[in-house]
């Protein structure tokens, strides 16, 4: 039932420190931040529900829907707490999870240490049977020999099987024998198939994927029922959905199906968020940077979309390094992503030099202001001895900080060591983790050919608008938005998130040697998996879709992403893809080259619900300066010493009004830093716009 007309809707984030609840009545947004209970997740989301609900005078039951998204599934992966995995594949094939690709991400490292595998020798079984590229039995599959596998199997007790066999993307119907026999003998057990959970070429990724998704299964099923039942428990009756990593929602069914699919929906539904700020600002041109207490995700959006690739890696083992991780073959939103949060813990290497992150000190036990027993120098300790932070005020009151814990830490973590005090300790570890992040977003542009100075920051995430001026200085960008809702970004993400999925398949065609039949069946095939996980959640209405495929030049090694139509195609489809493909081609290279037949590698289908029409934000009147609570001492990087800042309320601040930094935006869940090269302006909508005090003069303000 809905509350006065009005949709009552929740979007809840769990991330590594905190858990974010909003809820959205009609146009009005309440919010709370909760510390993560690791123990069982599920209870802060029903604790920040009951409390929400209580804050927007509202009954639960009152409440239409739950989207929820969560980094679950990839801690249970970084921490190794997932299932006890079996995996099943060719003959010939048990090390290939192992062996991974002849990459070196540290060309040099004589000592270079490959991640383990996720699913270790032992628990990995073979089977005598021979698919080959183009999808023809080359050595049928025993079923004794799988029937015998499967009572091992059965017999040494494993919780959930992960099959991936050679070139089964171009068949399954080994993969789907060995799962009948399996299911067969232990109705239930949970099974992961690669040709349903990643059908793309490339075994190594393919496999590995399989292989999280089955060792992930059990704890994210086990998961999402106590938190159905948790949401009972208190009255909310309405339908859970589920973010997944490319940037829609699904039904709690197929999060369950394919638990792979979201690990990076936390993350997913910033973008989404900052996606959403692009379009009704009429920018073409945004830097997403969400800072949380875990970690920082930096992505560029163009166009009012966030960009998404076929694949991405978890749980990279050097410093965030390419290569130095798990590769999961999913479509996910792209985005570049370090252990620099407001808990990532400093510490001094052997060098002299100060390090922060990867390593973060969540929300148990926490920086060490939090006085839960955390004793290391973290990135929010340094916020607060620099006087970004108001101890009073920190996550609206509710968590008092100490100071002097803080510097006790900053000493002994930085200072004995380097000689100096706490505050000259704090700087430089705030100095580095900015270095971190800016080397991060430049680093990220670069490699997809981008110049960062002309895209305008949008800002979000408990820590980022403490840092976003100061990254902003390093960057050379001359606008920054922060948002309302700021703190709980990811979550009022999942709100604006349309229900989409995007189904996968390798399938390759030769331009040159056309075969229009076999083109437009996989299309058939892909438009329906895609809209049936959309029609799931959206029952009146037809998806909109958008098909890509995945192509290159015969004789190279990687592709690109080629949108292309989605219709019957005749034998003249051949000239119009490769038309098509050359242009994405010059695009992205500068130019085609002659001469060179072309191939589609894979395919790729998006289904999603119709975007809702966006509310452009008109100009407005400045309207002087805004009204000044107070003035603190804040440090301010570039001078190296305190400076008195204005202390502005958000809240009390009007459309147009404006105040030049030095100052402190301050509201419940975090604080915006204006350092003294920025102004700050309110927007009609709430967002507050920082512009270089450079760019202002040249304008002629």
């Amino acid at each position: 039932m809905a509350h006065h007309g009005k949709q009552a809707r929740i979007g809840a984030d769990i991330g590594g420190t905190f858990t974010d609840i909003v809820l959205e009545v009609g146009a009005e947004i309440h919010s709370t931040k909760l510390l993560t209970t690791h123990a069982a997740p599920e209870q802060a989301i029903v604790e920040g529900i009951a409390q929400v609900a209580h804050k927007a005078g509202i009954p639960t039951n009152a409440i239409d829907s739950v989207i929820h998204g969560t980094t679950l599934a990839t801690n249970a992966l970084i921490e190794k707490r997932g299932a006890r995995t079996a995996f099943i594949t060719t003959k010939g094939f048990r090390d290939m999870v192992e062996m991974r690709t002849e990459n070196r991400f540290e060309l040099y490292d004589l000592n270079i240490v490959l991640p383990p595998p996720l699913i270790s020798r032992e628990h990995r079984f073979v089977i005598d049977e021979r698919i080959d590229a183009a999808g023809r039995v080359l050595k049928p599959l025993d079923v004794s020999e799988a029937e015998k596998l499967a009572d091992r199997i059965i017999e040494a007790g494993y919780e959930s099987v992960a099959i991936g066999l050679i070139h089964a993307y171009a068949n399954d119907s080994h993969e789907r024998l060995v799962r009948a026999t399996l299911e067969r003998r232990k109705p239930g057990i949970p099974i992961s198939i690669s040709s349903e959970v990643s059908p793309q070429m490339r075994e190594f990724q393919r496999f590995n994927t399989v292989c999280a998704n089955a060792y992930v299964q059990p704890v994210m099923a086990s998961y999402l029922a106590r938190l159905t039942d948790g949401l009972r428990g208190i009255g909310v009756n309405a339908p859970l959905y589920i973010m997944h990593s490319g940037g829609g929602i699904i039904t709690v069914d197929s999060a369950i199906a394919f638990p792979v699919r979201l690990l990076e929906s936390g993350p997913a539904g910033g973008a989404i968020f900052a996606a959403d700020i692009a379009a009704r600002h009429g920018l073409d041109r945004v830097l997403s940077y969400d800072m949380g207490g875990t970690t920082a995700k930096i992505c560029l959006i163009e166009d009012a979309t966030p960009k998404t690739a076929k694949t991405f890696e978890v749980a990279r083992t050097y410093r965030f390094k390419k290569g130095s991780g798990m590769p999961i073959s999913i479509p996910v939103i792209e985005m570049v992503e370090i252990g620099a949060g407001g808990g990532s813990i400093a510490r001094i290497d052997s060098m002299r030099q100060i390090r922060v992150g990867p390593e973060s000190a969540g929300s148990e036990p926490g920086p060490a202001c939090y006085g839960r027993g955390g004793k290391d120098p973290t990135v929010t300790d340094a916020d607060l001895v620099l006087g970004r932070i108001d101890a009073q005020a920190f996550a609206g009151g509710t968590i008092h900080l100490s100071t002097e814990a803080s510097e006790a830490a900053l000493v002994k973590g930085i200072g004995t060591t380097l000689g100096v005090d706490a505050v000259s300790s704090a700087f430089g570890l705030s100095e580095v983790v900015d270095e971190n992040m800016s080397n991060a977003a430049r680093m990220h542009a670069v490699e997809n050919g981008k110049e960062l100075s002309n895209f305008v920051m949008v800002a979000f995430g408990g820590a980022a608008p403490l840092h976003a001026a100061r990254l902003g200085e390093k960057l050379g960008v001359t606008e920054i938005i922060v948002p309302p809702g700021a703190g709980v970004g990811s979550a009022i993400g999942f709100l604006r998130a349309p229900f989409a999925f995007e189904a996968v398949k390798s399938a390759y065609v030769r331009l040159g040697l056309f075969d229009a039949g076999r083109v437009n069946q996989v299309i058939t095939e892909l438009m329906n998996e895609a809209t049936s996980f959309v029609r799931a959640g959206l029952p009146d209405g037809e998806p909109q879709s958008e098909l890509t495929a995945h192509m290159r030049y015969v004789g190279q090694g990687w592709e690109i992403p080629v949108v292309v139509e989605i219709k019957s195609y005749d034998a003249n489809g051949a000239a119009e893809l490769a038309g098509r493909f050359t242009d994405a081609y010059v695009a992205q290279f500068g130019r085609a080259i002659d001469g060179l037949d072309v191939e589609i590698v894979s395919w790729s289908l998006r289904a999603s619900s119709p975007a809702a029409p966006v509310l452009k934000i008109g100009s407005l009147p400045p309207a002087g300066g805004a009204s000044i609570a107070g003035q603190r001492k804040i440090f301010e990087s570039e001078s190296g010493d305190f400076v008195d800042a204005a202390v502005v309320e958000r809240r009390s601040m009007q459309p147009g009004e404006r105040i030049a930094g030095p100052a402190a935006i301050v509201e419940a869940e975090t604080t915006t830093i204006v350092t003294r090269n920025y102004e700050v302006f309110m927007q009609p909508d709430g967002c507050l716009l920082l512009r270089s005090k450079m760019a202002s003069t040249t304008e002629g303000n």
